[in-house]
């Protein structure tokens, strides 16, 4: 399932770094190589605000003013591999303090320049999770999404994730399932044929099936809860929640009081 961690700890995979640093500047282009996310994120947002609310007992409503979103204020979350900021920046309009982790300097500077214009106070750093867990940092919410399958030891990028999750708190991680259809729709079609990604984005191999996700989060002592699929419809050209996990997917866990 995973190849080993580095010395230092870290379960960053440098080639993968180095992918994803190639195209930083296109983050926000939603007709650049980030299009099939700019797409899927709000699938992703409204899954994450809403497991949120429920477990903290928030309303997901908008307050009367349509400017001023409450529904995470004041929780803590930490959104790891958070790339130019796409998810972070929705969750701090929702109210969440929000710390976006990516180990991509250009990532980096494009997400806190990107959060600057827009007003947003969220602490992006060029930092791994391992690190913050080592000093002793936990979060209302932990969220790896999209990063798993491109890790370098996916149990012990897990166990950290787990780690820094607050008791009580909540862990929502999405990925890609290792199966035949998901070769074909996220590999051949969506790198070679619809060229929806840059060639090499993903590695088949490094997919996570939810069995293997789950027993690793469950060994970090966290109780599994909701899943759901995510499935793209062409006709409409949107992605939504759906039973089936085939290709991605999203779960979430949490760690009792």
């Amino acid at each position: 399932m995973a190849a080993t961690a580095q010395r230092d700890g870290s379960t960053i995979d440098p080639a993968e770094v180095a992918r994803f640093e190639a195209i930083a500047k296109t983050w926000w282009d939603p007709k650049g190589p980030m299009a099939v996310l700019h797409k899927f994120n709000p699938v992703r947002l409204g899954f994450v605000r809403d497991l949120a609310c429920a477990r903290f007992s928030r309303d997901p409503k908008f307050s009367r003013d349509p400017r001023t979103l409450t529904a995470l204020d004041g929780l803590t979350l930490v959104d790891i591999g958070c790339g130019g900021g796409v998810l972070s920046e929705p969750l701090a309009r929702l109210g969440a303090q929000v710390t976006g982790l990516d180990p991509a300097p250009t990532n980096v500077t494009v997400a806190r320049a990107h959060a600057g214009k827009s007003g947003l106070a969220i602490d992006y750093r060029q930092e791994t999770i391992e690190a913050l867990v080592a000093e002793g940092a936990t979060f209302d919410i932990v969220l790896a999404m999209e990063v798993v399958e491109h890790v370098a030891d996916v149990e012990a990028f897990v166990a950290a994730c787990c780690q820094a999750v607050k008791p009580g708190g909540l862990l929502v991680m999405a990925t890609l399932n290792r199966t035949l259809k998901s070769y074909a729709l996220a590999i051949v079609g969506a790198e070679y044929v619809l060229r929806w990604l840059p060639r090499g984005t993903h590695d088949w191999n490094k997919f996570v099936t939810p069995d293997e996700l789950g027993a690793a989060i469950e060994a970090g002592g966290l109780d599994l809860g909701e899943s759901t699929g995510v499935v793209y419809n062409p006709l409409a050209d949107r992605w939504s929640a759906a039973r089936d996990t085939d290709v991605n997917y999203m779960l979430a866990a949490y760690k009792p009081a």
